[in-house]
């Protein structure tokens, strides 16, 4: 086994702290990586607090990770040591059932496993996640980082990018279509520059009118503020599409009357608790259709990191030492970042010596 180090939550009231342990060594497949960033995803927060009633503990968080491949296993053929890869949020599946056969592992009928809070099929416990200083994936699921891209900025492509990457491409986004993106945070900022370098007319909706410049920064063509009665007429009935970011229980037929003939919403935050139901009018009356959307398979993701490294995209970050894991979950809390922490994990080593 190689011996590890990370930050790991004990139970949910515990903050996150130093923790020694155990990776698998690298299998005939395996890709052994040496972590150098890793994003700081809204999900970590629901695990480590178990806000979702389903972490097993100790808990090491972390499924946006960049790092450096350091050994491969005798059967990898796509990675050599050296390689600048990336691990998002899954490091298996079942490979057998319509979905992984299609590439659409995230949808797996027998459940994916995720890079933490997991269970792993090689050693039959718990998957640990990339706030550590190293880890061990399936060579077919370690994806290539385009070497052009920054890689502290490049790690959040492998949650918030692919997450609002794949309905964008799902729903056929491009020129000519009129799109809203609701909250401007870790995935809306995103989906702003990833619709915005697709073509389409990108309109952010945001509750707080401060945001309008750096939306317009992002590459958005115009802000609404949902709360203002008169703005919201100004698209009504018009959009194509709207990519719904915000992780909290809100009115959801506000968005959908904006919504053209046949348009589409697709939800991708995950509240703790469940939304109002929409009206039902607002979806016969128009043929609307609201949806939901995962992130995207193995395939798909690396077809969104090549198409970033194309146009250059990367996620707005604050550069973070692992110390400071629990203030910014507090700070992320109160929406206090632009738009994506991400853990230089350089700084483990004062702990790891310690």
């Amino acid at each position: 086994m190689i011996k590890s180090f990370g930050y790991a939550a004990l139970a949910a009231d515990a903050p996150l702290a130093p923790h020694r342990f155990e990776r698998r060594e690298p299998q005939p497949q395996d890709v052994q990586i040496e972590i150098m960033y890793c994003g700081v995803c809204h999900s970590d927060l629901h695990t480590a607090r178990n806000e979702w009633g389903n972490t097993v503990y100790p808990v090491i968080p972390g499924h946006e990770i960049v790092g450096r491949v350091t050994a491969i296993g005798d059967q990898v053929s796509k990675f050599k040591v050296g390689d600048l890869v990336g691990v998002g949020c899954m490091v298996d599946s079942c490979q057998h059932c319509d979905a992984c056969h299609e590439g659409l592992e995230q949808y797996c009928e027998n459940g994916f496993v995720g890079t933490y809070n997991g269970e792993e099929g090689h050693t039959g416990g718990m998957t640990y996640g990339g706030y550590s200083n190293n880890i061990v994936v399936k060579e077919s699921f370690v994806l290539r980082i385009p070497e052009n891209l920054d890689p502290a900025a490049a790690s959040p492509l492998l949650c918030a990018g692919i997450t609002t990457y794949s309905p964008l491409r799902h729903w056929k986004v491009g020129k000519g279509m009129k799109v809203g993106v609701v909250g401007l945070g870790g995935l809306g900022h995103m989906a702003i520059k990833l619709a915005s370098a697709m073509g389409a007319e990108v309109i952010l909706y945001t509750t707080s009118p401060n945001k309008r410049e750096d939306a317009l920064r992002l590459g958005a063509k115009d802000v609404v503020v949902s709360k203002d009665r008169d703005e919201m007429k100004k698209y009504r009935n018009s959009l194509d599409f709207i990519l719904n970011t915000v992780a909290a229980p809100h009115n959801l037929d506000l968005f959908l009357n904006q919504l053209k003939r046949e348009g589409t919403m697709t939800l991708v935050g995950a509240p703790a608790e469940q939304h109002p139901s929409p009206e039902v009018f607002n979806l016969i009356l128009k043929r609307r259709s609201l949806a939901g959307s995962l992130i995207g398979g193995i395939a798909e993701t690396q077809e969104m990191l090549d198409f970033c490294g194309e146009h250059n995209i990367v996620s707005d970050i604050e550069l973070i030492p692992i110390q400071k894991i629990n203030e910014a979950y507090e700070r992320m809390l109160k929406s206090d970042v632009k738009y994506r922490f991400v853990i230089d994990m350089k700084s483990l080593e004062q702990d790891s010596a310690a």
